[in-house]
Formats: structure tokens, sequence, C-alpha cells
């Protein structure tokens, strides 16, 4: 597929590039062109492969990325470290997504867009998060290269907590990480290592939750004792690292973890690790109901989940926090309304709600069956 900014307007191609790149030029000559067959040097050809590679014209597109894709490393690498225009580097990027040697030099190339930098660190393998998150400047000017680095799963803990430290340090507002504010009071005081050639233990610890981390649908957290051992059996190496994290490190495995990290960081009995699952962008809504159902849940999570408004198109949740004994009683009265009449009925005869509950649903109750009658 074209990259951002390809291809180039005519007018931006060197003069010795135009001839080959324009759509008018004769079909033959272009795939001439396409197939690297031009007296050009290695910069000048990656240019011109990267404009016809995105060329509507798709037998030429693709005989232009296949010529690419051949080219010797060598002039890859060196065509990389070029003042290309950013969209050319930006397509290198896309193009060669696999090859780390090639996206080390695009990120360290001062004419790569921040844009380009953010979606490679979105997915840079342990080596690359580390160019990346040295780049001060770079941070600095584009904050949402931090919140790409933060959710790469293979980003490093102590950097994670390094770049978080230098946003709040310079007062940057990561909207696109939930979890950013309660991360900095969890290394508030903290000593914050420097960047190192080898990843440090609690490094290890993370990249081990990580691997034991299963992205499987969590038991049903309402099914009381017998599914608790179950959960507890099923994800016990996962639980076993996470009782060896301190704050900053689950909250981060909450955030960017799978479904089962999550089940079990949901119950933690620090608020801001239990707020950070929660909070998660990855959770759905078949966990959100899950966590709705379970009386191991705190009041906290559930006043949470009863105030978000995308969650609350499901009539399973609002009935689930609504038969829960441990919703707040302010928030599950607001959904009495919702309940269909024969959950209304089992409402009012239930032995694990308040009675205000019981009261508001058999009102509720008394109203439809006089509706019905008229």
């Amino acid at each position: 597929m074209p990259s951002l900014g390809m291809p180039l307007p005519i007018e931006a191609l060197p003069a010795k590039l135009r001839r080959f790149a324009q759509e008018s030029a004769p079909k033959p000559a272009r795939m001439m062109a396409a197939k690297g067959l031009v007296p050009l040097g290695g910069a000048e050809l990656v240019t011109l492969l990267c404009q016809l590679a995105a060329a509507t014209d798709r037998e030429l597109g693709d005989t232009a990325g296949e010529t690419l894709q051949g080219l010797p490393e060598a002039v890859l690498l060196e065509a990389a470290e070029q003042p290309l225009p950013a969209p050319v580097l930006h397509a290198l990027a896309e193009h060669f997504s696999r090859r780390p040697e090639v996206l080390e030099r695009v990120v360290q190339n001062s004419a790569t867009e921040h844009e380009t930098v953010v979606r490679i660190a979105r997915h840079a393998d342990e080596r690359l998060t580390e160019i990346i998150a040295v780049n001060q400047e770079r941070l600095l000017a584009a904050p949402t290269i931090i919140e790409a680095l933060y959710k790469n799963r293979n980003t490093r803990m102590s950097t994670a907590d390094r770049i978080v430290e230098f946003a709040a340090r310079h007062e940057l507002d990561l909207k696109g990480i939930p979890s950013f504010r309660a991360h900095v009071e969890a290394i508030r005081g903290q000593l914050i290592p420097e960047p190192t050639e080898e990843s440090l233990p609690g490094d290890t610890i993370f990249q081990e939750a990580l691997a034991a981390d299963s992205d499987e649908d969590a038991i049903d957290l309402d099914a009381e004792a017998e599914a608790q051992e179950k959960l507890k059996e099923k994800f016990k190496p996962l639980a076993y690292r996470i009782r060896e994290m301190n704050a900053a490190e689950k909250i981060r495995l909450a955030t960017i973890g799978d479904a089962a990290a999550r089940a079990l960081l949901i119950r933690d009995p620090n608020r801001t690790v239990s707020h950070a699952a929660i909070s998660s962008p990855s959770l759905t809504e078949n966990e959100a109901s899950a966590f709705a159902h379970s009386k191991e849940i705190s009041e906290d999570i559930l006043r949470y989940i009863g105030n978000r408004r995308e969650w609350l198109r499901s009539y399973e949740i609002k009935r689930a926090l609504t038969f829960n004994p441990k919703t707040p009683t302010g928030v599950a009265l607001r959904f009495i309304s919702h309940l269909r009449p024969n959950d209304l009925k089992l409402l009012a005869k239930s032995r694990s709600v308040t009675g205000a509950i019981k009261t508001a649903a058999s009102h509720r109750l008394e109203a439809k069956e006089k509706k019905r009658k008229h």
C-alpha cells in the first residue's frame, strides 16, 4: 500500500528523476526504472523506487516494490541515512518494517518526521526502542513517541520508568496512557536507572510476566470460590510474577497486558493498580461484564464500570451491576428502570441486595404492571 505522503508531487522530485516518475512517460521507460535499470546513484534510486512503488499502476508498483526489496543492504542503509524527503523515509520504514538495521537509520535521521518514529516505536524490537528512547529532543517535540514506546511490549520496564519520569519532569501530559499519572506517583522518589546495554533484573521479571500472560478470556469471576481457585491455578505462573512486581510494573502490565493479567490485577488492593486494569485501552466489553458480575471486585471498580457510558449500552452489564451486592446503591438504583420484568421479580426477592434496591425493583414492577393493564 502507498505510504503516507507517497507518491510525491512530481515537482518535489529531483529533476533527473522526473522523466522516469511522471505518469506521462512511456510505460516501458517507467518499467525499466521500476526494475532498477537506470543510471542512478543509491539514494536517488531508492527515492525513485519508493515513488514508483506507490504508483496507481499496480504492475509498475509491484515491480518497483520487488526491486526495492532486492537492493543490496549497503545501498539501503546508506540511503536511510541521507536527508531524503520525509515521505521517502516513511516509505522506507513501511517497506522494511521487519529490517531493524534499516529502521535504526531511519529513526536516527533528522529528516524523518515524528509520526514515522511513532509508527516505528509501536512495534520496534528491544534494541530499537532503546535507541528511540534516548533521543530526548524527539521525545520533547513529539510526546506521542513516549506513548508508543510505553505501550510496546518490547520496551524494557526500566526504560518505561525512565521515559515516564522524563515526561513528568518536563510537564508533558500523556493522554494516550490512561495510567500515566498513577505511574508517575508510583515511581516518585525512586532512583531511575540510566540507559544500559543489558536489561536489568526488573526488566526480566516484567518480560516473564508478559510471557506468562494470556489473551484467553478470563474465567467467570462471578462463580465464587471454585472459579477463583481455578483462576489462581490456571494463571499461577503469572500470579507468581505479579507478586514480585512493584506498583509501577503492575500499572504498566495492567495497561498493556492481556485479559489474564487484567483479571488478576483488577483485584489488587492498590487502587491505582486496579484502576489501571479497568481503564486499560485493551479491556473489552466482555471483560467489563465479567467484572460487573464479580463479588471480588471493589466498589470503586464497580462504580467506574457504572459510569462508562459506552459499556452501559449492554443490558447484561447493567443487570450485573444491579444484582451485584458490592455495587454502590446509588449506582445500582440508576439501572432499575432498565430491567426487564422477569429480572425485576428476581431482584425484588433477592436476599443479597439492599432493601432500597429491592423496594425500588418492586415499585418499578408495580408501575409496569399498571401501565400494561391500562
